[in-house]
């Protein structure tokens, strides 16, 4: 007797209509927050009546909503998800941030992205009297902060577009990035050098040295920031490969739980 598609199981024991409704929700994530059924179906190639099924289910539970325009988007219980798993991702970072506040003695900060901004959720603040302090929970623009470029370096030029028409290029300071070729042009560059700066871009007289945290599930980034008159130039060539180290350690253990120190 064939059994339901919810109660069906691949040979790992892993529930497939579970996965696939995973599926679902990381497809609206990455096709800029909102997306109709078809659109859903063809990304997951999944039969429409499925999609349908399972769209259904995520929107009772208030994992999904339908817009006006009957455009899927993701709902606002996955805040209280997304929340408490930033949270812990914070905590567990925060021995690499410290790490990196003994080396340099300036301030470092994790943050992720959500949705066209980012998410500062943990910080380590500087020993100095006179510091860069970043409350955890504050969202920021993505173009003029050094974790935000370091994230969006790591999208494609499509998905970077579709942000800025989302948030816009608001100026914080006479050198934030003003347009969308110049900033595509700076991402192609940090790209290459493995780092991003925020030099002056979303406050006067700071700067920050950024890295993208690598295998991480979502975007994410860290970073150490201070004072023009200390972070300088050649802070930020002692600062990169530490912020790279810390980055890696962060990042490993994604796939291996057992390896951060």
């Amino acid at each position: 007797m064939a059994q339901s598609e919810e109660a069906a199981s691949k040979p790992t024991g892993r529930v497939q209509s579970v996965e696939r409704a995973f599926e679902l929700l990381e497809a609206l994530a990455d096709g800029g927050g909102t997306l109709t059924l078809s659109e859903l179906a063809d990304q997951s190639k999944l039969s429409l009546p499925t999609v349908h099924r399972l769209i259904r289910t995520l929107s009772d539970h208030g994992y999904v909503r339908q817009r006006e325009d009957r455009r899927y988007s993701l709902g606002s219980r996955l805040m209280r998800l997304g929340d408490g798993a930033s949270t812990q991702l914070g905590v567990f970072a925060r021995p690499q941030l410290a790490w990196l506040v003994a080396e340099l003695q300036e301030s470092a900060n994790m943050a992720v992205r959500e949705a066209d901004q980012v998410l500062y959720i943990a910080q380590v603040p500087s020993p100095h009297s006179v510091r860069m302090f970043t409350e955890v929970g504050r969202r920021a623009p993505m173009h003029n902060t050094g974790v935000g470029k370091a994230i969006l370096a790591q999208l494609d030029d499509q998905t970077v577009r579709r942000i800025v028409d989302q948030a816009g290029m608001p100026r914080a300071t006479s050198k934030t990035i003003g347009t969308i070729d110049e900033l595509l042009k700076h991402l192609e560059m940090i790209r290459q050098r493995g780092y991003s700066v925020d030099d002056n871009e979303q406050e006067a007289g700071v700067r920050c040295y950024a890295v993208s945290v690598p295998n991480a599930p979502s975007p994410m980034a860290i970073s150490v920031s201070g004072p023009t008159s200390r972070v300088d130039e050649a802070f930020g060539m002692r600062a990169v490969p530490l912020l790279q180290q810390a980055a890696a350690v962060i990042g490993a253990s994604f796939t291996d739980p057992g390896s951060a120190r």
